[in-house]
């Protein structure tokens, strides 16, 4: 009995330390595959850094071609309409080598370039809706008649000036701040109330926030922008003038008087122009499937330019 006894200790010794192995092991390969695991996760988070510094580099890269396609612009015209090189677009455009490491990887041409430059003065420029806390009738009525030609509610003009209005108030006790506008960007609006998502739909390619108050372009400008910028031009009317710039571009203001239909009142200069000195620069590159895209506000003061600002759209 004592010899059976002893046997049947020594077989549950060994099966306890069969299972203590086998717990130990199970335990090692779960902290090593956690290690793997762990590494494979910074790996892919460095090599998601490096895709969108790579994705950022390039678009400072196409800023900067924008900025000399337009200072090169202002070296030989007076005037800005959409037969400049400026106004054609970059198509998508395959960076072949733009990294070394692209050549050596064998995804030499996975980077994909595209972009536009577009005149910002061929909008409605809402920053004129109110001046030092006090709102503007004139350009509320401008913003009421683009707002009714895109079938939204009119009203929403005032309800805009009004709130761009009490920004300026409250940013006039800021010592610190270089701007007077509320608004910067045309999402902005959302902040309005009635501002919705199809009215931001509606009048996002239309209006535009600007440092400055400035004229339309008349060059540049849509036939309801027009039509909104001057109160006795129908949008019929904005459209008939638009049918004559196709065939000439518009010389200078007297030009543009001469060629409006019906008996309006001639354009002044603090409302219609033929050179503009804002422009909208929008780049999108996708790198291996990722995709970044970005728009900036470009300023050019004669042969000189300046990006005010550059976001993520």
């Amino acid at each position: 009995m004592k010899r059976w006894s002893g046997v049947r200790k020594q077989r549950r010794s060994k099966g306890v330390a069969v299972v203590t192995a086998l717990l130990l092991t199970a335990l090692a390969v779960t902290i090593v595959a956690s290690l793997f695991w762990q590494q494979q996760v910074q790996v892919r988070t460095i090599e998601n850094q490096r895709l969108q510094l790579q994705k950022q580099w390039i678009l400072r890269g196409a800023m900067d071609w924008a900025r000399l396609i337009l200072r090169e612009d202002a070296k030989y015209s007076a005037i800005d309409d959409l037969n400049e090189p400026w106004s054609v677009p970059l198509s998508e455009t395959r960076l072949d080598q733009y990294v070394e490491s692209a050549a050596i990887r064998g995804d030499a041409g996975s980077a994909v370039l595209s972009g536009a430059i577009q005149d910002a003065q061929a909008r409605l420029n809402l920053s004129s809706l109110a001046s030092r806390g006090e709102v503007n009738a004139a350009e509320i009525a401008a913003f009421e008649r683009l707002l009714s030609s895109l079938h939204q509610d009119p009203s929403f003009a005032r309800a805009a000036a009004q709130q761009l209005a009490a920004s300026q108030i409250a940013s006039s006790g800021d010592n610190s701040s270089t701007r007077t506008l509320g608004f910067v960007q045309t999402d902005d609006l959302l902040a309005v109330p009635g501002g919705t998502l199809a009215l931001l739909q509606a009048v996002r390619d239309y209006v535009v926030f600007l440092p400055h108050a400035t004229p339309v372009n008349a060059n540049t400008a849509s036939a309801e922008v027009l039509s909104a910028r001057l109160s006795t031009l129908s949008l019929a009317d904005a459209n008939t003038l638009l049918t004559s710039r196709r065939t000439n571009s518009f010389r200078d203001l007297s030009d543009v008087a001469e060629r409006m239909p019906g008996r309006g009142d001639a354009p002044t200069p603090d409302q219609i122009t033929v050179a503009s000195n804002y422009f909208l620069v929008t780049g999108m590159v996708t790198i291996r499937q990722a995709t970044l895209q970005v728009q900036g506000l470009v300023e050019r003061q004669g042969a000189t330019t300046h990006l005010l600002w550059l976001r993520e759209v």
